[in-house]
């Protein structure tokens, strides 16, 4: 098995690395303390320039059709230096994603190329409620035809880039009589389409600088055409893309879980207790150790997953234990680097507290760790019975 990278991967991570250290890193701190949208959004337009928000979208519509491993190499760079800016790429190509996948050619034409070039700042997942969170098929957000619109009412919890999306990916039961899941369908709706109200911010632990708002739905009218692929077929395809979207995800704790660990490790050089560096004693080189190869393996577990969906291949259980195991491993990576660091890694002069409260929500959205346990089970069960 051949585990190098292609050259055009190798030049992916590289600039991804490059624009990390020095265009992220140095206002991560900043960042997450006041939010500062305009630097945000800076930096956002930049990674669109560097077409970095559709990695694995056609270059018809303005995408980099790099694929998805060099997808989860650059979130993986980008998570080092911020992780708000990360989730922030990870959803969007999300939603590019699923446009390329479901759309139409006219619908396609007018909002990828949006997309990719940065002329919306970020795209917009919509499928999560207040009672339809790991259960996404209990959603209650309806759809209801009227002549040649659609209008739609119910609330969308926790999307993230709501304030600034110039699109949001909406599903909305269109037969509440089907079968749980089955009356589901997918529609596109414009920023400021009137009837969409963005809720106020949520105050969160981490990854302050990425919005995550509700986003209500009041009698909002949306045109026929705004429906995106098949009518109450919208949820197989939600339940898909979830899938890629893990590789993100887990793709940006590894980064968070990398950068905290690095600077966990230069700081064991240089820190001295009883006459020698604290990395010369066997209980640091012990955490240093199974510290980094969770995270390699994180690393090839990833890959593994990036390279089957690459291929278009079944990658379903491949993406759960990815995500799993990622987003595991780099909270504890994270708690590791803090520990190493000792009273100063609790404070806010190192970056290891912004990371470990970043990394946390990892392991929550996208499917929890609980989640993902079900889905890999369900998986192997069905190797067996099938």
């Amino acid at each position: 098995m051949d585990l190098s990278l292609t050259e055009e991967q190798t030049l992916i991570q590289d600039m991804a690395r490059k624009f990390a250290s020095t265009e992220l890193a140095p206002v991560a701190a900043q960042l997450d303390k006041t939010g500062d949208r305009a630097t945000l959004l800076k930096n956002l337009k930049q990674l669109a320039d560097l077409g970095f928000m559709g990695l694995n979208i056609s270059s018809d519509y303005g995408g980099s059709e790099a694929g998805v491993v060099a997808f989860s190499l650059a979130i993986t760079e980008v998570a080092r230096g911020c992780a708000s800016t990360a989730v922030t790429m990870s959803v969007t190509n999300m939603v590019a994603e699923v446009i390329q996948t479901l759309a139409n050619d006219a619908q396609k034409q007018k909002y990828l190329p949006k997309l990719c070039s940065g002329e919306y700042a970020a795209g917009s997942f919509c499928l999560s409620e207040a009672g339809a969170g790991s259960d996404p098929a209990g959603m209650k957000t309806r759809a209801v035809k009227d002549g040649d619109e659609w209008v739609l009412n119910g609330t969308k919890m926790w999307i993230s880039s709501a304030e600034y999306a110039g699109i949001y990916v909406v599903w909305a039961v269109t037969d509440p009589e089907a079968k749980k899941g089955r009356g589901i369908s997918c529609f596109l709706v414009e920023a400021n389409t009137p009837g969409m109200t963005i809720g106020k911010a949520e105050e969160k632990m981490g990854q302050h600088a990425s919005s995550t708002n509700c986003v209500i739905f009041e009698d909002c009218r949306i045109p026929a055409g705004a429906l995106m692929g098949k009518l109450n077929d919208g949820f197989r395809i939600a339940v898909a893309e979830l899938a890629g979207g893990r590789i993100g995800i887990g793709s940006l704790a590894l980064g968070v879980g990398s950068a905290a660990m690095d600077y966990a490790r230069q700081y064991a050089t240089e820190r001295e207790q009883f006459g020698a560096s604290i990395a010369s004693l066997q209980g640091p080189q012990w955490m240093l150790a199974d510290a980094y190869t969770e995270l390699e393996a994180s690393r090839l577990l990833l890959m593994s997953a990036a390279d089957q969906k690459q291929k278009g291949l079944p990658f379903s259980k491949q993406a759960a234990m990815a995500k799993l195991f990622a987003t595991e491993s780099a909270n504890r990576a994270c708690y590791t680097a803090l520990q190493l660091m000792g009273g100063v890694g609790y404070t806010q002069e190192c970056p290891l507290e912004r990371h470990t409260r970043d990394v946390r929500v990892t392991s929550i959205y996208e499917g929890t760790s609980e989640i993902q346990r079900v889905i890999i089970a369900r998986e192997l069960l069905n190797e067996v019975s099938g």
